[in-house]
């Protein structure tokens, strides 16, 4: 199994599917139990070896994600000081061993799944394999697998690339991304396809290892195109596709765990349910 230091996040944009909460709350900063949605992917890419986190952000301040991983020194003093010593542990979000690298986007600029990544592979100049997980849905699995080590195992070498599979219901499978299958390789994704079409129960969730090729075929993509903001979404699946027809290999990793989706209000509601009963 390869050790991936690396992982994009991430988590820009106004999360319109939330307003109004969303117009004082980041979407990824939504609480699920005691802690903020994204933390729960950051927690997990921790715990699989990872060090170094770019998160993508949107330029507006101030930045609850950025403030929620710093330390915060006059609530260190108030829990010293009065001897709840105790709490520091749930106060310190981040081990002194791991980096939040930001990103800021412009939220009138270029849109789409494909657009953070090619701005972090070129801003920081990635040349390595990396995890790409989006900051507002995570597999809750807190005694199996975790996606990342499902990833990890899926992959054999550098030059190969993953996806993670979710199986859902087939009625569902309409809402996401459908995943096409053979030898435990990608061959194709269709888009939220009509029931009729529906061939498999298995879809994707944006989460991924990409390998150094793939996240050139993502920058390629974003910069050789110029979609207008009503035109066309920059979606990290059309890369991938063309990075799949060129030769590229992409396992699918299956997932044991459930999906949480806390980009929608019932998602989000459901995912509260799940983590607060099994917690």
């Amino acid at each position: 199994m390869q050790k991936i230091t690396k992982a994009i996040i991430p988590v820009a944009g106004w999360g319109t599917r939330r307003l109004p909460i969303t117009k004082i709350i980041e979407k990824s900063m939504l609480p699920v139990g005691n802690r903020p949605l994204v933390d729960y992917s950051v927690q997990e890419l921790i715990a699989a070896g990872v060090t170094d986190i770019y998160m993508v952000i949107s330029n507006v301040e101030p930045c609850q994600v950025r403030e929620f991983y710093k330390d915060n020194i006059a609530l260190n003093k108030y829990l010293e000081e009065r001897g709840k010593t105790d709490r520091l542990a749930l106060a310190k979000t981040l081990p002194d061993n791991v980096k939040i690298h930001y990103i800021s986007q412009d939220p009138s600029a270029k849109y789409g799944t494909a657009v953070p990544v090619a701005m972090v592979a070129e801003e920081y100049n990635i040349n390595e394999p990396v995890f790409v997980f989006f900051g507002d849905d995570f597999i809750w699995n807190p005694n199996g697998e975790s996606a990342a080590e499902s990833l990890l195992k899926s992959v054999q070498g550098e030059e190969e690339s993953a996806i993670l599979g979710v199986e859902v219901p087939r009625e569902e499978v309409t809402k996401y991304g459908m995943i096409d299958v053979a030898d435990g390789k990608l061959t194709k994704i269709v888009e939220k396809p009509a029931l009729e079409a529906v061939t498999s129960n298995l879809v994707h969730v944006s989460k991924y290892i990409m390998s150094p090729k793939l996240i050139q075929e993502m920058v390629e993509y974003v910069n050789s195109h110029d979609f207008g903001p009503l035109d066309q979404e920059y979606m990290a699946t059309d890369p991938l596709e063309t990075f799949v027809k060129k030769g590229g290999i992409v396992r699918v990793a299956p997932t044991t765990g459930e999906y949480l989706d806390g980009g929608s209000l019932e998602g989000w509601v459901h995912a509260n349910e799940v983590v607060c009963k099994k917690a």
